[in-house]
């Protein structure tokens, strides 16, 4: 597997791209919709599920709240000002409630979950949660969204996804105990429902006509909001930049560019091109690519039974995305193009 380090420049050509004007030339080839749409799925997999560790690195000499702000404020604030040079139309007052809404519920309830956790629960006990966002994007589309019941095959692929977690949980190391841990992971679980909510939000409201301007609401949104929940808290009372070590600063750097500007602008695009059940298989290969991490880079140790979880759980994203790719290519081609 290509590491996020290698695919990062191929990730960054694809964004600027996708933040560019639109061609609507109606030159669409299959061969340039499906390479941007496997760069866009290598973003939110690789590159996602390496976050989770810069989180940690991030965390260690920043605080939190106050981290997550710096993080989506510079990158909504770079975003706007690209999309702008480039022409792209000032969003609405009603745009920019659509994504303070949607922003607030996938940045500062889920994003901000997982922020505030891994302070107290393991980056694989973390990752292992978040694997319950297919389920809940699948079942809160059936109910207040399409109102499209999952075909037989997702919902297998689903199944089978849950069995890859379930045997991944069990391996050694994942979730050792205790109040602060519980609480933290429960967090977690409510963050997870709340970035479905918010992903599902994203479609059915009245956002800018690029979904590029889309995320960068959503990011400065949720960056300000971050900002007040940082300041109420307390959490800046005796924290100096300078104390920040330098291994915090480069996972901040790697969290806005690598983690907001290309990975979820990538996300809320496939939000627009293919079916929510297939963009969240997201959730089910971020916990691989963290138990992989933490091999590399942590020593941690890489037993049959987590291999075999991997191999179950990336059997799962071939059930699910085999069987959207019918819906995929049947997409019209003006909804290409971020």
């Amino acid at each position: 597997m290509r590491t996020s380090v290698e695919l990062l420049p191929e990730l960054v050509s694809f964004s600027a791209m996708a933040y560019s004007t639109p061609d609507r030339s109606g030159d669409h080839g299959g061969g340039a919709r499906l390479a941007a749409i496997s760069l866009a799925f290598a973003a939110i997999y690789v590159i996602w599920g390496s976050t989770y560790l810069a989180i940690r690195f991030a965390i260690e000499t920043m605080p939190p709240l106050g981290m997550a702000a710096v993080r989506f404020l510079v990158a909504g604030a770079l975003m706007y000002a690209w999309l702008r040079t480039r022409g792209a139309p000032a969003p609405t007052l009603v745009q920019w409630r659509s994504g303070a809404i949607s922003g607030t519920l996938l940045l500062v309830g889920g994003n901000g979950a997982v922020v505030v956790a891994e302070q107290w629960v393991p980056s694989g006990l973390v990752a292992l949660i978040v694997a319950t966002v297919p389920m809940w994007m699948v079942l809160l589309d059936a109910r207040f969204g399409s109102g499209n019941r999952p075909s037989s095959r997702a919902t297998m692929g689903l199944m089978i996804g849950f069995l890859g977690v379930g045997v991944l949980a069990g391996s050694p190391g994942v979730g050792a105990g205790g109040r602060e841990e519980f609480l933290g992971a429960s967090l977690v679980l409510v963050g997870s429902i709340s970035w479905a909510i918010g992903s599902l939000v994203s479609r059915y409201v009245e956002n800018p006509p690029r979904p590029a301007m889309l995320v960068a609401t959503q990011m400065l949104s949720g960056g300000a909001i971050f900002t007040l929940l940082s300041l109420a808290s307390g959490e800046l009372v005796g924290f100096s930049i300078l104390d920040v070590s330098q291994r915090s600063w480069w996972a901040l750097l790697y969290l806005i560019i690598a983690g907001a500007i290309v990975g979820y602008a990538a996300y809320i695009w496939l939000l627009t091109v293919v079916l929510p059940s297939r963009v969240a298989t997201y959730a089910y290969v971020n916990p691989v690519v963290a138990l992989f991490l933490g091999w590399a880079l942590a020593d941690e140790p890489l037993i049959p039974r987590s291999m075999l979880a991997a191999a179950i759980i990336l059997a799962s994203v071939v059930v699910i995305t085999t069987d959207s790719v019918q819906d995929l290519r049947g997409k019209p081609s003006d909804s290409i193009g971020l």
